[in-house]
């Protein structure tokens, strides 16, 4: 599952061989320059600047911190040396980047554990951050996970990752505790700063150059006594991006198998004077035209799923994807600073972002293969060609009578995101120290609209899909001209169950607010030992207010005299140039606007919870208190030890709201949902211990032993439940779920070698007593213990199956790893070798996890989110006039969700990926700087795949590469 192919190693051999030859044009640079200068007679007479000023910075505070920790700070005032805060962390060993949309980095996973196990602090205090997202990539977050794609990169100035706990250090982390920390006017030898920086972004599939700006200044008084700061920075992306999606992978008995080749001996479906179906049609006008071969190939595995090379298995809907974003991100800062003495230390320290995003997702669907007889779906399309692969996979297949559809989604969504937090800080006396914080948050996720319109052509011939030249990506070609609205209808369904199109919409707004209290004294007792302790009060609230259009009102009614599709679609092109040759040149999408007129769309009210959605909430309050000792035996012992030993006490109270949909009582809001309300609380003992001993001055071992904890997300929590007839699913809330709890033991080897030099090894374990899953499985509708009543209007019935997501505690495991760290700045080198240097990383993680797949069985597979392999490497030159670095960053195969939520697959998952980055800056003059970056240098694809035998295509998206270009003045 993990080594870099040969393929790979080409890649990114190629890409620093790219980045070399401009290290090359660069000492031409500098030779005019004269920016190098005369080898120092000793390294500790460097002055350095720029990128290796701040990974000097980082290892120093790596060096003389306890716990074990990993930091990147801002290269210059005001500069990040990342566009993105989560990519700039892949260099960061143990981080693994997950991405989202448009392939920008979204969140993170440290040492094998997913983003839901990484608690992030602004500033000191915690913070929820939450965006939206495609279907495929979990259509948005509303828990503890932390998106860091609100946040724009310039109003931060350092990022520390936190491995190994500590008693002052607040729970709810496995994996690490991430500080995001805004600069700080009385940062700077300066009495006023002031920096200004302006880009321009390309993409090579939007085709558009977007501006990124940023602007900070900082003023202090005479005395340097009081400073205050203030951070702006503001961007707009236009995204692309295309590629195939196979929504799922179901094998052919699940909706029933195919039509059935005239005269078969078993006729499927069965006749059915409603739907036309008799021994020589599959539906009304629609013949049965199977080929017996191909039938029979089917009919011949159906007997042998579940094992190796059993079972046939198409793509639910294959589509090909077309999505495009339009993003705004805006933040700042507002930091006030006084420190009157030494003894005192005052600071209000606020936050702000808003991230807002409109996305048009728009595909055609080979609808009938996601559909049963209920919906004139698979049973009556017929196949007339086949092949498979030996594992029962499709790799070419021709079908007649196939529902093709239209489908196009408009998602609009805003992340917006505040915080203040005031601190004071003062010593009593020499040796005894107070701190006090009080801090508010509140994340807002608004959802207004999620909006989908469905045009649909019905019983189409010819529709083909084929996997024999490309493996993630087929070539589909079709029977009818799908960019003609005139083979598209959108009217009111037929009496026999055939839909000729409709619409759908989601609309909500989850917020969560928290509030802080700290205490904390610090009792220098002695020179080896300093006792400390504190206590803490805090709240999270969390409410998901969710709209819906009133039933009675969602049925697709028939278009106005005179519209026709025609008045409300416009044509997409392009994906035969930018994914793949065997698309089509153009397709038909909705436009949503126009659509909107035709139809009469703003007579459709929202409603709340007089339509039985309600409006879920959380709320968590949480009483911690700490006892802990820090010591640093110098000069007692025959090595110097230092380290710290706490015990960490925390009570958690918990009180959640669901609402249970139970009846219809007809009329304009018909249904009804009852409130479920639970309280409950638990209480977690926490002890820790970090210990560091200094062999020599160039070698230091660390060990470390906790106990750890992470909360349930916060929206698996609230009872009830929601379920969708139109798309077949529904989730339902544990307000029982335990936290996940760990044992975690660290063990790590640093030799500082020389100035600016690393080379570490560090081994981690831990052990998962419990953990969370959540388990999705195909049940009927008359399973979910909820009224049939509640699917009338839609064309879904009791015995439907609905794909259905719960969460639950499951026994957890075992998970081990090592990681491996060099940093090197080749200063032992003449001339201007001197100017390089290089970074690089391993992660080995390994885990046996119990998940629960089915009803009484489990299965043991490695965690979810979790990367055996992760690597990252980067080489750089840097003078004082010109710097260019290259990183290449590999990501390990990593399963996305277990069990797969499909029949006869065990998972979903993600495909290795290796993405090459570069940049370069010159320095015009000493004030102003000119930047290049260029991410995603090799094109490199993200492909996700289901069952880990088959390995099936499930998407496969292109994002193309980025190039940002700015200039960045000081004054």
């Amino acid at each position: 599952m993990g080594r870099l192919s040969t393929a790979q190693l080409r890649v990114a051999t190629s890409a620093m061989a790219l980045v070399a030859a401009g290290f090359t044009a660069a000492w031409g640079t500098s030779a005019m320059a004269q920016a190098a200068p005369e080898a120092p007679a000793s390294d500790a007479a460097i002055v350095v600047t720029g990128f290796r000023s701040s990974l000097n910075a980082a290892l120093s505070e790596k060096r003389n911190a306890s716990v074990a920790i990993d930091s990147i700070k801002a290269e210059d005032v005001g500069k990040f040396p990342d566009s993105n805060l989560a990519e700039s962390m892949q260099r960061v060993p143990g981080i693994a980047l997950a991405r989202g949309d448009g392939g920008e980095g979204k969140n993170i996973s440290v040492r094998g554990l997913g983003a839901a196990f990484t608690r992030v602090r602004l500033n000191g205090m915690e913070g929820t951050a939450q965006t939206g997202s495609s279907d495929i990539y979990g259509a948005g977050n509303t828990g503890r996970s932390f998106d860091f794609n609100v946040f724009p990169t310039e109003i931060f100035s350092e990022l520390a990752v936190r491995k190994t706990p500590s008693a002052d250090t607040e729970e709810g982390s496995l994996g690490a505790t991430v500080d995001l920390k805004a600069p700080h006017p009385l940062d700077f030898h300066k009495p006023f700063v002031a920096t200004v920086s302006a880009k321009g972004v390309w993409n090579e599939l939007s085709k558009k150059m977007d501006p990124r700006v940023s602007v900070l200044l900082s003023k202090q008084n005479e005395a340097g006594t009081f400073g205050v700061l203030a951070t702006f920075a503001y961007s707009k992306r236009n995204i692309r991006e295309v590629g195939y999606s196979a929504v799922n992978i179901l094998p052919a008995y699940v909706n029933g198998g195919f039509c059935s080749p005239l005269g078969y001996a078993t006729q499927n479906p069965v006749n059915n004077t409603l739907k036309g179906v008799d021994a020589a049609n599959c539906s009304t006008g629609n013949p049965r035209t199977s080929s017996t071969a191909a039938y029979n190939l089917i009919q011949s595995r159906l007997g042998i799923a579940n094992v190796a090379g059993g079972g046939a298995f198409f793509p639910r809907i294959p589509r090909y994807v077309n999505s495009r974003q339009d993003a705004k991100r805006m933040g700042g800062s507002l930091s006030l600073q006084w420190r009157p003495d030494d003894r005192t230390e005052i600071s209000l320290d606020n936050l702000y972002s808003r991230f807002d995003v409109t996305r048009w997702d728009n595909y055609i669907d080979a609808l009938s293969f996601a559909r049963n007889a209920n919906n004139n779906g698979q049973p009556m399309v017929s196949v007339t060609d086949l092949q498979l692969k030996d594992n029962g996979s499709l790799l070419y297949g021709a079908f007649n009578g196939v529902d093709l559809r239209s489908e196009s989604l408009r998602d609009h969504f805003i992340s917006t995101f505040a915080q203040s937090n005031l601190r004071l800080r003062h010593d009593l006396t020499d040796k005894l120290e107070v701190n006090l914080m009080a801090g508010w948050s509140r994340s807002v996720f608004d959802n207004p609209e999620r909006l989908t319109v469905n045009l649909d052509a019905i019983d189409t011939p010819n529709f083909t899909i084929d996997f024999r030249n490309n493996a993630s990506i087929p070539t589909m070609k079709y029977g009818i001209d799908v960019a003609n609205p005139a083979n598209f209808r959108y009217a009111p369904g037929l009496a026999d169950g055939t839909v000729l199109g409709n619409w759908n919409i989601i609309s909500r707004k989850a917020t969560t607010r928290n509030l802080s209290f700290e205490a904390e004294t610090s009792w220098k007792a002695s020179s080896v030992f300093t006792f400390k302790a504190g206590a803490q009060y805090r709240q999270s609230a969390f409410k998901n207010n969710v709209r819906a259009v009133a039933p009675a009102n969602t049925a697709t009614t028939a278009l106005p005299a005179g519209t026709s599709v025609a008045d409300f679609t416009y044509q997409i092109t392009g994906l035969n140039t930018l994914l793949t040759p065997g698309a089509f040149s153009s397709f038909l999408a909705t436009d949503i606007d126009k659509w909107k007129k035709a139809v009469g769309y703003d007579n459709f009210k929202f409603c709340g919870a007089e339509c039985g959605t309600g409006s879920p909430e959380v709320r968590e309050e949480i009483l911690g208190a700490y006892a802990m000792t820090q010591f640093n035996f110098e000069d007692q012992l025959p090595i110097p030890v230092r380290g710290d030993i706490g015990l960490r006490m925390v009570n958690t109270r918990q009180h959640t709201v669901g609402y249970i949909p139970t009846a219809v009582t007809g009329g304009a809001y018909p249904t009804v949902a009852v409130p479920a309300m639970v309280d409950r609380s638990y209480t977690d003992w926490l002890p820790s211990a970090n210990v560091v001993l200094e062999f020599n001055p160039k070698l230091l071992g660390r060990l470390s032993a906790s106990k750890v904890m992470s909360r349930p997300e916060l929206g698996s929590l609230p009872s009830g439940g929601a379920f969708n007839a139109t798309t077949r699913t529904a989730t339902i809330g544990n307000p029982y779920l335990d936290p996940i709890r760990a044992t975690a033991f660290d063990a790590a080897l640093e030799w500082y070698f020389r100035p600016g030099s690393l080379v570490s090894v560090a081994f981690f374990h831990k052990n998962i007593g419990t953990f969370i899953q959540s388990v999705s499985s195909l049940v009927p509708f008359n399973q979910l213990g909820l009224p049939d009543a509640l699917l009338a209007g839609s064309a879904a019935n009791s015995a439907d199956l609905f794909t259905v997501n719960r969460a639950q505690n499951t026994p957890g495991g075992k998970l081990n790893g090592f990681e491996v760290n060099l940093q090197l700045p080749f200063t032992f080198l003449p001339g201007p070798l001197r100017n390089f240097g290089m970074l690089a990383n391993y992660t080995r993680v390994s885990a046996n996890i119990t998940y629960n797949v089915q009803a009484n069985l489990n299965a043991v597979a490695d965690l979810i989110d979790m990367s055996r392999n992760t690597a990252s490497g980067t080489l750089y030159y840097e003078n004082s006039k010109f710097s260019i670095r290259g990183t290449i960053n590999y990501r390990d195969r990593f399963i996305r969700g277990i069990p797969s939520g499909a029949n006869d697959s065990d998972v979903r998952a993600n495909q290795p990926t290796t993405f090459v980055d570069a940049s370069a800056s010159y320095n015009l003059t000493k004030a102003a700087k000119l930047t290049l970056d260029v991410a995603n240098i090799t094109d490199e694809h993200n492909v996700l795949y289901i069952d880990s035998g088959r390995q099936d295509p499930l998407f496969d998206s292109r994002i193309g590469r980025t190039v940002t270009v700015g200039i960045n003045a000081k004054f």
